[in-house]
């Protein structure tokens, strides 16, 4: 699923809004985090959402 980052948070954390209007809680995948890869506010990413928890999710791609 493709979302936008509407805010940066503490500890790789990021306030994201889906296509759909939602907004969720994202972290960073493991890879992301190991190769530091910079996500900004603004920027599109592809999100993997928690079946458990529909409002958080992992960041696996900077679109």
């Amino acid at each position: 699923m493709t979302a936008t980052v509407v805010e940066a948070l503490p500890a790789t954390m990021f306030r994201l809004q889906l296509e759909n209007g939602h907004e969720i809680l994202g972290h960073l995948s493991g890879k992301m985090r190991l190769h530091r890869m910079k996500v900004l506010p603004g920027d599109r990413v592809s999100v993997e959402i928690s079946p458990y928890d529909l409002t958080k999710g992992r960041i696996v791609y900077r679109l």
